[in-house]
């Protein structure tokens, strides 16, 4: 059942592609710091304390000793609201690993737990060891077009690409839907299909797009039965890819 996953033909055997308040005053903070004395002290302790704030014998170095600290206050609090940010961020991936190849230039996430294989002809292989048909795999072929759009619509693609490679011929294919999202300014196609054998049918996503001289395809899917358990991790999969064609090296 494994291998019917990855027995499809590799990409470049396919026709389509080739061609908020403020902080409070010293005063304030004077007095409030004295409000602990008895009665007879306080007003002699509180004159004497603004006094030495409003002072102009203050020198310049007491004058730039606080602006370092002020300094220092602000640089922490935005240094806090980073971290802040990167946890949230980090957080709203848990549960996933992720994949970036700078040789090719591509990224996306995948679940955790699956493990990386080597199939012929694709890129990058990752699957559920105990659920073979949940993976995800990137391949690549070389091409002289520049935008996926110029291959055809979403539907025209997705369908020629299930038909012609991402299944083997003798699977009954469906596709379910294709759409176009523009990310940074680049064109991806996505499509959700099924494809069904004889003895299991695998429900699947993925994403194309063209960058780089290459032809980029993410696909990922689960076996029919488990679709309603996997879908939503599925479709973060599908969501993480990009190309980033500044990361590109050549070999």
């Amino acid at each position: 059942m494994a291998s019917s996953l990855t027995s499809s033909p590799p990409l470049h055997g396919a026709l389509l592609f080739n061609g908020s308040a403020a902080s409070p005053s010293s005063s304030q903070i004077v007095f409030h710091g004295v409000a602990s004395f008895p009665r007879r002290c306080r007003r002699r302790r509180a004159q004497f304390q603004v006094r030495a704030e409003a002072s102009p014998s203050n020198s310049p170095e007491q004058s730039g000793r606080r602006q370092v600290l002020l300094s220092g206050a602000i640089a922490a609090s935005v240094f806090l609201s980073r971290v802040n940010s990167a946890s949230f961020a980090a957080e709203a991936k848990k549960g996933f690993n992720a994949v970036s190849d700078k040789k090719d230039g591509y990224s996306f996430l995948y679940p955790f737990g699956w493990q990386e294989v080597v199939i012929r002809g694709q890129d990058k292989v990752f699957k559920d060891v105990i659920e073979p048909l949940e993976s995800v795999s990137v391949n690549m072929v070389a091409t002289t077009k520049q935008d996926i759009r110029d291959l055809g619509n979403p539907q025209e693609v997705a369908e020629a690409l299930i038909k012609k490679v991402l299944a083997p011929p003798s699977q009954k294919t469906k596709l379910i839907e294709a759409s176009e999202h523009d990310v940074d300014g680049k064109a991806y196609y996505t499509f959700e299909f099924t494809a069904q054998a004889p003895n299991f049918t695998r429900h699947a996503l993925g994403a194309i797009t063209i960058a780089n001289g290459k032809f980029y395809t993410l696909t990922t899917g689960a076996n029919e039965r488990r679709w309603e358990k996997m879908k939503d991790r599925l479709h973060t999969v599908i969501d993480s890819f990009r190309i980033d064609e500044t990361r590109t090296q050549k070999t």
